[in-house]
């Protein structure tokens, strides 16, 4: 039984991942559930639940509770939280403490919602990160020091991009653009361009392997099934990884823009800070080919995608577990203690 060990959560859009202080990263799955619609009953959550995405019959529903970083739907989130913190801790007389991970943007009704939401899921008490800060930690940067250091974090529902010195977030942007419209973007491309029409998990295979935001030198290729939406029977098309490019563009270019008004706002000292220590990139969206080679073009300043890119976030808030005791009571987002103390 013993005493409950505190956990660290990256709740995210696409997965959520499960830090356990003392062991690491126990926990890594997408952030679906599917229910009975009929009797409301949970069947499965996470990769089970993510199988039966766009495949399931009428009576179950996959849900994906999280959208854009935030709680769509607060009763299925509570519940997907309860089973992984259940899954991972065992039946433990004590509840854990819980730090969950959270977009910058997020509002105050937001954050509550996150916090009823671990709550009710089993913890004692929920601390709340800003994922760049997490992500800024997992990544190794030490954010303690008057050094400044940027954060590019592009996950499944939204791009975080922040300027990090003396432990908080000097100047921030949160935009939901990111995996998840990238996905998206694959999806309209295919039907305006192929007449084809392919699901999000089709979308996503072809993002992870040909997806590509740079001109690469040399080009891949992929056969992709779907339904033709002149016959309405299943076609083969072969695309390459410049139609990617091509499908890419939009969101990419509204996360450059993202990065540049971040710029623009940062005090020069810091400015000069970042010119040194380059730009790190963390997260599941950074992986797609290219993306460090075109922040680099576009912002002149060296980016480069942190080791294991995509579990920084959840290292991130697994280390900040460590600083817990000397929290004061009342401290609820620890990136902002500046203003709650």
């Amino acid at each position: 039984m013993g005493l409950a060990k505190d956990i660290g959560i990256d709740l995210g859009t696409a997965s959520v991942l499960v830090y356990i202080k003392g062991k690491g990263i126990v926990l890594n799955e997408p952030s679906v559930v599917a229910m009975d619609k009929g009797t409301g009953k949970l069947l499965k959550v996470g990769a089970e639940a993510q199988a039966m995405l766009g495949r399931t019959p009428g009576n179950i529903i996959a849900i994906r509770p999280l959208r854009e970083g935030v709680i769509s739907d607060y009763d299925m989130t509570e519940r997907m939280l309860r089973e992984f913190i259940r899954k991972v801790s065992g039946y433990s007389l004590f509840k854990p403490r819980v730090i969950i991970c959270v977009p910058s943007g997020i509002t105050e009704v937001e954050e509550r919602a996150v916090i009823d939401a671990g709550i009710q899921a089993g913890a004692r008490k929920v601390y709340l990160i800003e994922e760049p800060v997490a992500a800024a930690i997992g990544a190794g940067i030490d954010i303690t020091q008057p050094d400044g250091h940027m954060v590019v974090d592009i996950g499944g529902g939204t791009a975080d991009i922040a300027v990090i010195s003396l432990g908080g977030v000097v100047e921030s942007a949160s935009i939901k653009i990111a995996g998840d419209q990238l996905n998206e973007a694959v999806v309209k491309y295919m039907r305006r361009k192929h007449n084809l029409l392919v699901g999000e998990r089709t979308a996503e295979d072809m993002k992870k392997k040909i997806g590509c935001v740079f001109p690469q030198e040399e080009e891949t290729q992929m056969e992709v099934k779907g339904r033709c939406l002149l016959t309405g029977l299943p076609k083969i098309v072969n695309v390459t990884s410049t139609e990617m490019l091509e499908a890419f563009e939009e969101p990419v270019e509204r996360i450059i823009e993202a990065v540049h008004s971040v710029l623009e706002r940062t005090p020069p000292e810091l400015v000069a800070d970042i010119s040194t220590n380059g730009i790190v990139m963390t997260g599941g969206g950074s992986l797609v080919q290219g993306f460090d080679k075109l922040i680099t073009e576009r912002t002149r300043i060296r980016a480069k995608i942190a080791d294991d890119a995509v579990s920084c976030v959840a290292l991130g808030t697994g280390k900040s577990l460590d600083s817990l005791n000397s929290m004061q009571d009342g401290t609820m987002n620890l990136s902002r203690r500046k203003q709650m103390n």
